[in-house]
């Protein structure tokens, strides 16, 4: 996953150092390995001390590796690496809000949704997956999205401006958005979020213009109210929530080419967008690069063949 402009712990997360008691030397914990020293300092004779122990990856290096578990469809492993940053960062809601992700990258994955069938089919794509409400809820991943959700406006309520919080309720409410919309079909709630996380959103983004990843929200919000009849639309008007298709794939495409860990989400996002607008070449790239970067990720490879050969595509 490429790495944004802005460092993870300019969100807030703090880079413990681990400090050598015998040479006062500071090692970042993010180090694969403490410094020995030159044999040169060594007394001929003297008892040479053993090497220390590789120190345990960094908190942030828990997501990294999470979020890569997710988009490479190893949902379970992608958890405990999630629960483990939990441990590691008590007090950061990110933990809560990518476990919850997980819960429900993989029942969008169960359904299909990131999926040609799906994203190209009108009645499928606006009218949201297979399955009743009942059927569909998603239990584990409310519980952790509200979790984060809880933990994000407790930060908020010691300081308004703080950018982790503020980007765990751009994506909490941004998910919670895509479910009502797409899982339990329960759109008028799904569109309150989506005003919700755009204030949020464009809140985080005045603060910090560099955190790509609260594009990502917006992006989709927009794009997918912008693919609604235009009736539609027009009554959405009155309640203040606004769709542009073209604006919401240009916030798509800034989360694709700088965000950090919604990067991926939003390049499959933006790639099935391009399909829907008939711009293959567009969708063509960056499902590519997908494939190449996420190879054990079957879907990435399959879509990118039925970019070529759209007949296979059951619509």
């Amino acid at each position: 996953m490429a790495r944004p402009k802005y460092r993870p712990s300019e969100l807030g997360l703090r880079i413990a150092v681990v400090i050598s008691l015998a040479g006062s030397t500071v090692f970042p914990i993010s180090s694969p390995a403490q410094s020995i020293p030159e044999p040169s300092a060594v007394t001929e004779g003297a008892d040479v001390p053993a090497a220390p122990k590789a120190e345990a990856a960094a908190p942030e290096a828990m997501l990294d590796t999470g979020f890569r578990n997710l988009y490479e469809l190893n949902f379970k492993q992608g958890r405990e690496q999630f629960v483990s940053y939990e441990k590691a960062a008590p007090n950061d809601p990110m933990g809560k809000a990518a476990e919850a992700a997980s819960y429900l990258y993989e029942q969008f994955n169960a359904k299909g949704i990131f999926t040609s069938e799906f994203f190209l089919n009108d009645d499928k794509f606006l009218g949201g997956a297979s399955g009743s409400p009942a059927e569909n809820r998603n239990d584990p991943f409310l519980t952790a999205n509200r979790s984060a959700r809880d933990m994000a406006n407790d930060h908020l309520r010691a300081d308004p401006h703080d950018r982790q919080a503020l980007l765990v309720l751009t994506i909490t409410d941004g998910m919670e958005a895509d479910y009502d919309a797409l899982i339990v079909k329960k759109q008028m709630a799904a569109l309150g979020l989506t005003k919700q996380a755009d204030a949020e959103a464009l809140k985080l983004l005045t603060i910090d213009p560099n955190a790509e990843d609260a594009y990502m929200a917006l992006g989709a919000a927009n794009y997918i109210i912008g693919c609604l009849p235009g009736y539609k639309r027009a009554f959405l008007w009155f309640g203040g929530v606004h769709g542009d298709r073209e604006r919401g794939m240009e916030q798509l495409q800034r989360t694709a080419e700088h965000g950090h860990y919604l990067q991926t989400f939003a390049k499959a996002w933006l790639a099935l967008a391009y399909e829907r607008e008939h711009q293959p070449e567009k969708a063509r790239k960056l499902l590519a690069e997908l494939a190449a970067q996420f190879p054990s990720n079957p879907l990435f490879a399959r879509e990118l063949a039925l970019v070529d050969h759209p007949g296979d595509t059951k619509q």
